[in-house]
C-alpha cells in the first residue's frame, strides 16, 4: 500500500469511526467504564443509608465511631488496544480482519479521547511487535490507525500468552484492556486469568465469514497464513465443508469458555456483521 492511498484510507476511517463516536460511542463509553474507575478520595463520618462495605475499620477504631470511605470517579483512565497482528489478520474474502479491527480500533480509541483518556496499543504475533505508549489526541489515534492498516509483522504466528505477559510488566496501573484477535491460539486461561485481575479486559473476537463456511470451488490449494503450510481441499464435498464448520464451532465455543472462566467480557463479529451494534449490546451490559 503506497503512502497516498494509506493516507486516504485513514482518512476514511476517521470520518467514519470519529461520527460513529459522537453520534453514539461516547456517552456508551462513559457508562460501561467510567463507574468502574474509582479512586479513593475522603473518609467522613458514616450516616444511615451508607453501604457498610466502605467502613474504613481503621479510623472508625481510632475514633470509636464509624468512618465511611469516599471514592470518586476517576478522571483520566488508560485504554491498551492489543492487536493481533499474525499472519491470519490478512486474510479476507469480504475486506481484510486488519481493516475491519482498525475501524473497530477508531471507535474506541476516539470514545476514550472523548472521555479524557489516554490509549496505547501492543502489536503481537507470536512475540510482541510493537508498544506505541498510551497518549491522547487526534494524531495520535490517526497514527494508531495508520499502524494497525500498514504494520508488517516480523513473525506470522499467534501467542497471547507472551503478548498478555508484556501488558502485565508494561502496565502497572489498572487499564481496560481490549484484546482484538481472531483467537486462533490455545493454552491463554492462566495468563488471561492473571490478566483480568488486575485490568478490565475485553475480548473482541474477529473472524472472516469463510472460515467457518467454504463455498463450493472444486479441489482449491489452501495456505495456512501463519505456518505457510499448503494443503489440496476438495470444497465441493459435503463431509469436508461440515468437518470444517465443526471444527470452527467447537473451536469457538473453546476460546468462548476460556473467556467465561477467566471472568472476561467478549463479543464475537464476522468482518461482514455491523461492529456497531455488537460495540453497543457490550457497552450496555457492562452499564453500572
Amino acid at each position: 500500500m503506497d503512502t497516498k492511498e494509506l493516507l486516504k484510507k485513514v482518512r476514511k476511517i476517521e470520518i467514519k469511526t470519529r461520527g460513529l463516536t459522537n453520534e453514539i460511542f461516547a456517552g456508551q463509553y462513559h457508562s460501561a467504564f467510567k463507574g468502574r474507575g474509582m479512586t479513593f478520595s475522603e473518609v467522613r463520618e458514616y450516616t444511615i443509608g451508607d453501604d457498610v462495605r466502605t467502613i474504613d475499620w481503621n479510623v472508625t477504631a481510632r475514633f470509636n465511631h464509624p468512618f465511611v470511605k469516599v471514592f470518586e470517579e476517576e478522571r483520566e483512565l488508560t485504554v491498551i488496544l492489543m492487536i493481533d497482528v499474525s499472519g491470519s489478520q490478512f486474510f479476507g474474502s469480504i475486506r481484510h480482519k486488519r481493516e475491519y479491527i482498525a475501524e473497530i480500533a477508531g471507535v474506541l480509541a476516539f470514545s476514550a479521547i472523548e472521555n479524557n483518556d489516554k490509549i496505547g496499543v501492543i502489536f503481537f504475533s507470536d512475540k510482541v511487535e510493537k508498544f506505541i505508549p498510551p497518549a491522547k489526541g487526534r494524531r495520535h489515534i490517526l497514527r494508531i490507525i495508520s499502524e494497525i492498516l500498514s504494520f508488517n509483522p516480523q513473525s506470522k504466528g499467534t501467542d497471547v500468552n507472551g503478548a498478555l505477559r508484556y501488558l502485565l510488566n508494561t502496565t502497572k496501573k489498572r487499564a481496560i484492556v481490549f484484546v482484538i484477535s481472531d483467537f486462533f491460539a490455545s493454552n491463554f486461561d492462566k495468563s488471561l486469568t492473571v490478566a483480568a485481575r488486575k485490568h478490565d479486559v475485553i475480548a473482541i473476537k474477529v473472524n472472516d465469514p469463510r472460515e467457518k463456511n467454504i463455498p463450493k470451488m472444486g479441489m482449491v490449494q489452501v495456505v495456512d497464513a501463519e505456518t505457510g503450510r499448503h494443503d489440496w481441499v476438495d470444497t465441493s464435498s459435503k463431509e469436508v465443508r461440515e468437518y470444517i464448520e465443526q471444527w470452527f464451532e467447537e473451536h469457538h465455543q473453546a476460546v468462548k469458555n476460556s473467556f467465561s472462566r477467566c471472568g472476561v467480557d467478549f463479543i464475537h463479529v464476522f468482518t461482514g456483521d455491523d461492529y456497531v451494534k455488537a460495540l453497543i449490546q457490550l457497552f450496555k451490559r457492562r452499564k453500572v
